[in-house]
């Protein structure tokens, strides 16, 4: 299984940002007692100086300075990892993360913190595949900027929801009516449409999702010859009294980018 994290930073840095940053751009402090600090749960907000579209981002959750889960939805792959187990060494500011994606493939992502704080950390990294012992593939990047996540909805979500897009520019999956959206306990959900005033159920293959954190990610196929895979990752901003607001940086074949945003109603 691919690791999430450095799956996460090739994808970001292949396909939004190619240029990197020379390490001399984030000169490392002194010891800043990262085995401490690190502990918490992160997700990828910036590489390189611009924020990273949210079909692209990770969630890292480091529960002590040698073992961390992490999430990934590949919308490139068909990866779709929730929590996946990785270890971790730490020594000074640098920590070594390495996970295992079959027996023959190893991940090695070596990073380097030059800043962390209580709500986010700067870094450079560098990672390695290795297929049967050999490198098979090395990548240096240069400034990321995770930022720590406080909130986690993942109990939260449960149950059904009815609402629509509430931003200008709408949504890919998005025709501007409202819509039913039922998540349940087992990472299934159902959708729904209304057609002569009655909510049908949507006719898919599958419907999966996960939250981990406030990263939400969704894939879903409907039923019929031909039909592809959708993938799609929101953000959850808030949930609370009833009512659930959503918002997605998107970027466009031309390089711009433009945010779209839900908000729904729990419904009883």
């Amino acid at each position: 299984m691919m690791n999430w994290m450095l799956a996460a930073i090739l994808i970001c840095g292949a396909n939004v940002f190619s240029a990197c940053t020379n390490n001399e751009d984030n000169p490392v402090q002194p010891d800043m007692n990262l085995a401490e600090k690190i502990v918490g749960k992160w997700m990828v907000a910036d590489l390189n100086g611009e924020a990273c579209p949210t079909n692209l981002k990770a969630v890292v959750t480091i529960v002590s300075p040698t073992k961390a889960y992490g999430s990934i939805s590949d919308v490139y792959s068909p990866m779709w990892n929730e929590e996946v187990e990785a270890d971790i060494k730490i020594n000074g500011n640098t920590m070594d993360i390495s996970a295992k994606e079959d027996d023959d493939i190893s991940h090695l992502l070596n990073v380097t913190v030059s800043s962390i704080t209580d709500k986010d950390m700067v870094l450079s990294s560098e990672w390695t595949i290795l297929i049967d012992g050999e490198e098979a593939y090395h990548e240096t990047y240069g400034s990321e900027r995770w930022v720590r996540i406080t909130n986690d909805y993942e109990d939260a979500i449960l149950g059904l929801w009815e609402g629509r897009s509430t931003g200008s520019e709408g949504s890919e999956f998005d025709d501007g009516e409202n819509h039913r959206w039922e998540y349940l306990p087992d990472g299934t959900f159902h959708y729904y449409y209304k057609v002569d005033d009655e909510w049908q159920l949507s006719n898919d293959a599958y419907s999966n999702y996960f939250v981990d954190g406030t990263l939400l990610c969704t894939r879903w196929k409907n039923n019929g010859e031909g039909k592809e895979e959708n993938r799609e990752w929101w953000e959850i901003e808030s949930i609370e009294d009833g009512v659930m607001k959503w918002s997605a940086l998107r970027k466009n074949p031309d390089g711009t980018t433009y945010t779209a945003t839900f908000q729904m109603v729990k419904v009883e």
